[in-house]
Formats: structure tokens, sequence, C-alpha cells
């Protein structure tokens, strides 16, 4: 009961950061480093889309995954990953997902815009 009660305060928190990231003004200044990432999940086939904090590296977007084994988004890009698309600013931007868990347990998921599974 207390985990979907928690799910419900994240789902309805997230919903709030993705309407400040896409309202005028606001979202501009959210756009420097918030992100809407989408995906269809490997197991369930849904779409979801939450927000998330990102940093460029090059041409890559890379996504620090905070508290890494209390979510589960990530783990759909393992492996060789999966197809992704980033709302950045108003924009979609569709790209490739490849997430990594370092060796202190931090996880990164690098996205590679313009390219596909």
């Amino acid at each position: 009961m207390a985990e979907s009660v928690a799910r419900r305060v994240v789902g309805l928190m997230n919903s709030g950061v993705v309407a400040l990231a896409e309202a005028p003004g606001v979202g501009r200044l959210m756009g420097k480093s918030f992100a809407q990432i989408s995906y269809v999940g490997r197991r369930s086939g849904r779409t979801f889309s939450t927000p998330v904090n990102y940093r460029r590296s090059g041409a890559d977007y890379l996504i620090g995954v905070a508290m890494p084994d209390k979510k589960s988004w990530w783990r759909n890009f393992l492996g060789t990953g999966g197809s992704v698309t980033l709302r950045i600013d108003g924009v979609d931007h569709p790209g490739h997902a490849v997430a990594q868990r370092d060796d202190r347990g931090r996880v990164t998921v690098r996205v590679r815009v313009g390219q596909s599974a």
C-alpha cells in the first residue's frame, strides 16, 4: 500500500516537473538541464515518459540516475540499449540510449540522438 502511494506521489511530482519544463519562460530556464525521456518498456510494450536531468558530452546526452536501485526505467537500456525520444525545450530528439553501471553502483544512461536501435 505504501509503495502505491509513493508511486502516485512520484507520478504527480514528475507531472509537475514536466509541466514546468513546458511552460513559457520557466521552461527555457529548465531546458538547460531538464528533458523528458520517452520509451517503450521492453516487457510491457507500454510507452513511458519521465523527466530527467541531463548534461551534454560531445554529441551525447548523459543522464545520471539518482538512487538507481529504487528505479527501474533505466534497466530498459542495459546491454545493447534501446530507442528513446528526448524532449528538450519543446523539441523531440529521437535517439538510442545505453545504460551502464560503474563499479561504485552509479548508473549513467548515454543517449546518442539521431540514431535508432
